[in-house]
């Protein structure tokens, strides 16, 4: 199982590692293996909360997360996106933000980093938002529970997470958006308005998304249900006849690709909030636009195999929590982002931030595990005991 999941992954690195060394040399290969050593140790979070998501899918969607995705994410996220986001800022056509990437690297280094503020809002937004609308649901499993439980009670208040998304907006605007450095260290500027707006362009993003991928889940689930109620009637009822009511499995097929899709896109977007960290970290690295892209596509390709390899496992089931630990590694990853718009935060400290909640998370679950299985060792122990008696 191991080598069917990871077998691209191994593949791919293999080939990225010889191309760099073909164009660029030892120096190059060393370049982009750092690059996808990055990229895995700051997204492993990524992995969890995608595998979360991802379980509730097909195996047609899950195939389609490794291939278009895997496109989107290397193609997209790491190599088109920052010259659309260097297009616009500088107001360059897409030719001039393209031949400014490819042969002015310096000036294009300087042109994605000037755009941090907005992408780090955008990012910081959405990843709040996923953060904040889980610890505000009631679960039935906890893993801090001393925070989760009262937390849970107040998100009963409606729209608590978007109001408190807000107020984080607007605090971050007013001070670490104001006298940002200008890079190069040449004075500062105030990108208080940017905050504001790509802010507010990323918790839309994640209302629109969410939202619409949610609507379709209920209404699959709701129909499902509805389909179970209609077969037991008819299993009870004397006569013959079909059940009247109902969706017929078109109808559920077609819901369920509808849901399906709305939850790929969300996925994306949350891989497209954590590659903005990546992105803009790898010119401490490189400022060559293909070896960054290179090196974080292969990193981003181990994250989307450790992703169904968590799936098929049942990891998530077994350590149950897990996923809390990757939300609470999304929200610390939400608060680096909008600090990163005005000071310097190291890469390897927003990667152990995230590797030392999962961890934590992971050890929690197995704890949790073994007490449960002594306490189930126990009990069968107090019946042989109870039968041998009688």
């Amino acid at each position: 199982m191991l080598l069917r999941t990871f077998g691209w992954s191994f593949g791919i690195t293999a080939a990225g590692l010889a191309l760099a060394g073909v164009l660029w040399g030892w120096h190059g290969l060393a370049i982009v293996a750092i690059l996808s050593v990055l990229e895995i140790s700051l997204s492993f979070d990524n992995a969890v909360i995608n595998a979360g998501i991802l379980r509730k899918m097909n195996a047609f969607w899950q195939k389609m997360f490794l291939t278009v995705g895997v496109l989107i994410a290397v193609f997209g996220m790491r190599l088109v996106f920052p010259i659309i986001i260097v297009a616009i800022t500088a107001k360059l056509s897409p030719w001039e933000a393209v031949n400014v990437a490819i042969n002015d690297h310096d000036r294009y280094e300087a042109l994605v980093t000037g755009a941090h503020p907005a992408i780090a809002a955008f990012g910081g937004m959405f990843l709040l938002m996923i953060f904040l609308d889980f610890i505000f649901e009631e679960r039935e499993i906890t893993w801090l529970g001393w925070l989760e439980k009262p937390l849970a009670r107040l998100g009963k208040l409606d729209m608590l997470s978007v109001v408190i998304a807000l107020v984080a907006l607007v605090i971050a605007a007013t001070t670490v958006a104001t006298g940002v450095p200008v890079h190069g260290g040449h004075g500062t500027i105030d990108k208080a308005e940017t905050v504001l707006l790509a802010g507010v362009g990323g918790l839309i993003t994640y209302l629109v998304v969410g939202g619409v991928s949610g609507f379709f889940e209920e209404r699959l689930e709701e129909d499902e249900d509805d389909d179970e109620e209609g077969e037991g009637d008819e299993e009870g009822a004397e006569s013959a006849e079909p059940a009247k009511t109902g969706p017929t499995a078109g109808q559920v097929a077609g819901l369920a690709g509808k849901a399906a899709f709305f939850m790929f896109l969300y996925l994306e977007v949350i891989d497209a909030s954590f590659s903005f960290d990546g992105v803009v970290g790898a010119f401490a690295i490189s400022n060559d636009i293909f070896e960054i892209a290179l090196g974080l596509g292969i990193g981003a390709m181990y994250i989307r195999s450790l992703t169904v390899f968590l799936v098929r496992k049942g990891t998530l089931d077994d350590y149950v929590y897990l996923e809390h630990g990757a939300h609470y590694a999304i929200g610390a990853l939400a608060v680096i982002l909008l600090v990163t718009i005005k000071y310097d935060v190291s890469e390897v400290v927003t990667g152990l931030v995230g590797v030392v909640l999962i961890a934590a998370s992971y050890w929690s679950s197995v704890v949790r595990n073994r007490r449960l299985g002594e306490g189930s060792q126990e009990s069968d122990d107090d019946k042989t005991e109870v039968t041998t008696g009688v």
